[in-house]
Formats: structure tokens, sequence, C-alpha cells
């Protein structure tokens, strides 16, 4: 991390440098793979999505510090919410319920946290869903 110690990391530092493999599947289909994501931020933009007066009602896109806007983007419709990228910006997923996004979100935010916890960083910067 730059030399820096975790604790000493500013949250810049730490949503940037904590990379994941990420994977984005409908069923047997997988619409994005990417080798070293920010997962950390990620996590920390979808809870911060989740907390903002617009969850549930406006689309998320993810604005990120180091990918191409929209890499990640969530859109709802009239049959549910999808959730697709801007590298296929014609394919996204089979649209599911709010309750059901809401829930894929927390268990995807809850196995960054422990990831960073595993690397020995205290996950408390990306805040539970």
């Amino acid at each position: 991390m730059r030399g820096l110690i975790p604790c000493e990391a500013p949250l810049e530092v730490l949503l940037l440098d904590i990379h994941a493999e990420l994977s984005l599947w409908d069923d047997e289909y997988r619409l994005l793979c990417e080798d070293m994501f920010p997962v950390a931020e990620l996590a920390y933009r979808l809870t911060q999505w989740l907390q903002s007066p617009d969850a549930g009602a406006g689309d998320f896109e993810l604005e990120s510090m180091s990918a191409d806007p929209g890499l990640i983007r969530i859109a709802g419709s009239d049959e549910g919410w999808r959730v697709g990228s801007v590298l296929e910006p014609d394919v996204w997923t089979t649209p599911v319920a709010w309750s059901l996004l809401v829930e894929e979100i927390r268990k995807f935010v809850q196995s960054v946290r422990a990831g960073v916890g595993a690397l020995g960083i205290d996950p408390a910067f990306i805040p539970e869903p």
C-alpha cells in the first residue's frame, strides 16, 4: 500500500489499493471478469448508495477514482433491477426485485470486509451495509 501502514493510510489509498478478481454473473453466463478490480472502493460506493435517499429510486454507476466510469452499473426498470457494465453496454443481468438486489449487495460488501480483515486491515472504513 504505497509503503504505508494500513492504519496510517488515507481512505483513498485503502479504497484504491485493495484489489481482487470481480466477476459479474447471470446464472451460467459471465458478463464481466476483471482481475485487479478495486473491490474495496466498489463496496464502499455501493454502501453509500444503499444509505442514500436515492436508494431504490435512482440508478447506481460506479464513479471510481481508478476505473472507467460505469464499469459497474445498476439500473431500475419496469421488470426490476439489472446490473451491467459500460464494457458491454447492451448486456444486463436478468431483472430482480429490490430486496434481492440489496441482499446480494450486502453479501458482496460483507465478503469484501472479511477479505480486508483477512489482510490484517481493519475493515471499518467500509461501512456495514
